[in-house]
């Protein structure tokens, strides 16, 4: 299990547009608020999880046309948040918030986690390739074992989130001027657009 918890902190930590949304959201709406967030990313992973456990998550990552939707999604859902991040900057008010809307509450912040978690492949071929490897039909049920690996890696993976969500709020409390602010927002958007073109043109 220790085993399993490293790698599975090794994989969450790695960058990534949720890892990214996580930065965001702690430079933008502070540590609470992110942090709250997160319960959408776990959200998502929980369902994962779930899958595999009853068989669906094998069925769906071998279903090429199944990933390709979701792929597709996902790549849209990207395009969609990295558009109105770097809209919100021309329009000059993405200092703290979203266009024409006040600062993100938890709910809308879990909400963007949940969409950019459920609806990348990658993360249905982590729990459908990686969880398994884990699974020793000897110690029980399988489905008790991918449960218990499962939790282990939410736990890994809401640490992860947290580091990357405490670098944000680090950023936050430098108080950056009005233009650093928009730097940093842009920057954000055209990294959630590059990520959007890799996944696109990734072979689900």
């Amino acid at each position: 299990m220790l085993v399993f918890f490293g790698a599975s902190l090794l994989i969450a930590l790695t960058p990534g547009a949720n890892n990214l949304l996580g930065l965001h959201h702690g430079m933008t709406h502070g540590v609470r608020r992110a942090l709250a967030g997160l319960g959408g990313r776990l959200a998502a992973f929980t369902l994962l999880i779930t899958a595999v456990a009853a068989g669906l998550g094998q069925l769906l990552a071998a279903s090429g046309t199944a990933l390709t939707i979701i792929k597709w999604a996902g790549v849209a859902y990207l395009v969609y948040l990295g558009t109105c991040l770097l809209w919100s900057t021309f329009r000059g008010t993405a200092e703290t918030r979203e266009p024409d809307i006040p600062p993100a509450g938890a709910w809308r912040v879990a909400r963007k986690e949940f969409g950019v978690a459920i609806t990348n492949p990658k993360a249905i071929l982590i729990f459908t390739a990686f969880v398994p490897q884990f699974i020793d039909a000897g110690h029980g049920p399988v489905p008790g074992q991918i449960a218990l690996l499962g939790a282990g890696y939410l736990l890994a993976e809401f640490l992860a989130g947290s580091v990357y969500v405490g670098v944000g709020a680090a950023v936050r409390q430098a108080e950056l001027s009005r233009r650093a602010r928009r730097g940093v927002d842009r920057g954000t958007g055209v990294v959630l657009l590059g990520l959007a073109g890799v996944l696109a043109s990734a072979n689900a």
